[in-house]
């Protein structure tokens, strides 16, 4: 496509087909060799924005009448007791995990970022700013970053978190 400079000639048929209420798209087709992104460019440098509504788009339309509250239908989901779904998944015990129970990780088990691999677990714990921030460093499940424990924290089912209402912070 051959590049074509903005004429004389060309921004005055610009000016009448945009008054005549043509779009962008419209206007690059009639001109050629320009796209709808120049034309607009050029509107705007030109200051020719604003242009009159046609009858069709003037007219409020006519919304959809709402359905009637009647005609919905809820339909119950089955709910997780727990986190069996999650243990079910990936075929583990929905067991407590003991050692990474409630953020209180041994000393041995805890990792820096250097010595995480895809065997341990990567939760982190603490302020990644402060010097006892730590990785749980639990045996991650397979095809997860995280330990059984927190595994169940990280994938709540969506029925679960939706029914947990946000705490206020006091």
């Amino acid at each position: 496509m051959t590049v074509m400079s903005w004429t004389d000639d060309r921004v005055e048929q610009l000016k009448k087909l945009w008054e005549s209420g043509l779009s962008a798209s419209q206007i690059a087709a009639e001109l050629g060799n320009i796209t709808r992104n120049a034309v607009i460019g050029k509107v705007h440098r030109l200051g020719l924005s604003g242009r009159a509504k046609s009858p069709s788009s003037a007219a409020p339309r006519q919304r959809k009448a709402a359905r009637p509250a009647q005609h919905m239908m809820r339909i119950s989901r089955p709910v997780s007791r727990g986190n069996t779904a999650l243990a079910h998944a990936f075929d583990v015990e929905a067991e407590p995990d003991p050692i990474a129970y409630d953020n209180v990780v041994p000393m041995s088990q805890r990792l820096s970022l250097l010595e995480l691999n895809e065997s341990t677990c990567h939760w982190p714990v603490g302020d990644p700013g402060s010097a006892d921030f730590f990785f749980c460093g639990g045996k991650a499940l397979n095809a997860l970053p995280y330990c059984a424990h927190h595994s169940r924290v990280a994938y709540q089912p969506a029925s679960d978190r939706r029914r947990a209402a946000p705490r206020p912070i006091k």
